[in-house]
């Protein structure tokens, strides 16, 4: 049960803002991937670090992902498909040099096209030339590529056709199913946000998840995945904007109990499009150990059950009654925490009394302490700095 995690982009935590900096924080926190972003465009001035990053994921087996413009019209006219492509073609590029096994791409609007058929056999026929380009990238036979060892002995990237999170956008769960099964070469990229708030909230149980990914194993035959997740603020269908997990109706932990019970067969790779990138993906993973640990308990306990089992001659269900009834007492005679005790009203009359004693006493001796004070300032007034005024420090 493999599982990958990382951000999407250089962490928030790191002081450096380059692509290898944004590496050795992931490296550091335990994660295992990242996903570059050029959802925009790709810089020529930054290809210098792309292939850096490329040099070190080779040398560390590090995982390295690249999300394409979102701003696509593949289902536009000539016009705007062209501009459209001439942004992924530079996606294409960085992806080779950073030797990225997944590039996520968007399809678009609707467009003219509308939903049905045609949409998708339009998106199936832009997706088998982007899939046809990245095989000549990568085995372009004038080049040597000395300074790419990936190269050579390599696999071209994976085209990935993301679920898109509102309705007047191509990218439905069955959508993308429909042309990943079609084109050979393209994954799904499950975005669980996006699946989530186009379903009006439909991931809330680990069955849910079971559904989900059984249903993408049924329809084109893989136990590799690549998932984004992140919270999400959603509303009649559609996606508003990313959130931090907490602070979202998605939920992780049903995800994590998904993968720790039943997902033995999965191998997942987990980005996080969170706000907080790291921090989320941090708690991702924290989640999946803590799925990991109450499995190893609820395990140990079965198998304690099983041998009182044969030794009593009970059956493991009468065993299973009795622990539950001897919990349930320990509940109920546990000691409560004591409140703090009011003080008696006899006490509280004498305290007064002796605090307003107190008072005079302790005027008269601070107007003793200023006279004194005054004395010793009259007798070395030519070195008075006022030392009291300083607060500064």
């Amino acid at each position: 049960m493999p599982v990958k995690l990382g951000p999407a982009g250089v962490p928030l935590s790191c002081k450096g803002r380059t692509i290898v900096e944004g590496m050795d924080d992931i490296i550091s926190l335990g994660l295992e991937t990242m996903e570059v972003q050029t959802v925009r465009m790709v810089a020529p001035q930054h290809f210098e670090q792309y292939w850096q990053a490329g040099v070190l994921a080779n040398k560390t087996d590090f995982e390295m992902n690249i999300h394409g413009p979102y701003y696509s019209e593949l289902l536009g006219g000539k016009v705007e498909r062209g501009r459209s492509l001439a942004k992924i073609e530079a996606t294409l590029q960085a992806a080779r040099t950073i030797n990225a096994r997944h590039i996520t791409l968007h399809a678009g609007h609707y467009g003219d096209f509308g939903r049905g058929q045609a949409a998708n056999q339009q998106v199936a026929n832009v997706y088998s030339g982007i899939v046809d380009r990245i095989h000549e990238i990568w085995h372009d036979d004038e080049d040597e590529f000395p300074v790419f060892p990936w190269i050579k002995n390599g696999t071209p990237s994976k085209i990935g056709v993301e679920t898109s999170g509102r309705q007047e956008l191509w990218g439905s769960l069955e959508e993308v199913l429909e042309v990943v099964n079609h084109v050979e070469g393209t994954i799904p990229v499950l975005n669980i946000a996006h699946i989530h708030a186009r379903g009006h909230g439909q991931m809330r149980t680990s069955e849910d998840y079971g559904e989900l990914f059984d249903m993408v194993r049924e329809s084109i035959g893989t136990k590799q995945f690549y998932c984004h997740f992140s919270g999400v603020e959603h509303r009649t269908g559609n996606a508003l904007h990313y959130t931090q997990i907490k602070k979202s109706d998605l939920n992780f932990e049903p995800l994590a109990e998904f993968i720790v019970e039943d997902g033995g067969w999965l191998d997942i790779t987990l980005i996080s499009d969170s706000p907080l990138l790291e921090h989320d993906a941090m708690y991702m993973m924290q989640n999946i150990e803590k799925s990991r640990h109450k499995q190893l308990e609820r395990k140990a306990r079965e198998d304690r059950r099983r041998a009182l089992s044969l030794q009593t001659g009970k059956s493991e269900a009468e065993l299973r009654t009795k622990e539950t009834q001897i919990a349930a007492a320990r509940a109920a005679t546990a000691p409560e925490a004591p409140a703090p005790a009011a003080p008696a009203p006899e006490e509280e009359a004498p305290k007064a009394e002796a605090a307003k004693e107190e008072k005079p006493a302790a005027k008269a001796k601070k107007g003793a302490k200023k006279d004194t004070k005054k004395e010793e300032k009259a007798e070395d007034d030519v070195f008075d700095f006022d030392e009291e005024d300083d607060d500064l420090f």
